[in-house]
């Protein structure tokens, strides 16, 4: 993802889910149309200088790379990392990313 109009879209209309160093929004609008899912991160300068927040950035969009590929086609997930995320390993941003990504999913499909 890439404009504000999308991010706006999958957190207004997504499922949330928190946890102290990440928040996950998933959003599947379950129409048919054929595009991959859509991913985005955001990452304030609360979380630190510019150093951190692209370690932080790289090591969010590592931990869901391999999850992407089991999101159905045309949904929208958005990670915004917390404060909290600064400092923490790759593996504690991955686990929760995952458990939050899975959580939030759960909770969309309740919805419909």
């Amino acid at each position: 993802m890439r404009r504000s109009a999308e991010f706006a879209d999958a957190i207004r209309a997504g499922a949330r889910s928190g946890s102290r160093r990440v928040v996950v929004h998933y959003h599947h609008s379950g129409s048919t149309r054929d595009e991959p899912a859509r991913v985005g991160f955001v990452v304030s300068k609360a979380v630190g200088g510019a150093v951190q927040r692209n370690l932080v950035k790289r090591r969010m969009r590592a931990a869901l790379r391999a999850e992407v590929h089991h999101l159905p086609r045309g949904s929208a997930v958005v990670v915004r990392a917390l404060p909290a995320a600064n400092g923490s390993s790759f593996a504690e941003l991955r686990d929760d990313v995952v458990h939050c990504l899975g959580r939030a999913r759960r909770s969309e499909e309740g919805r419909r």
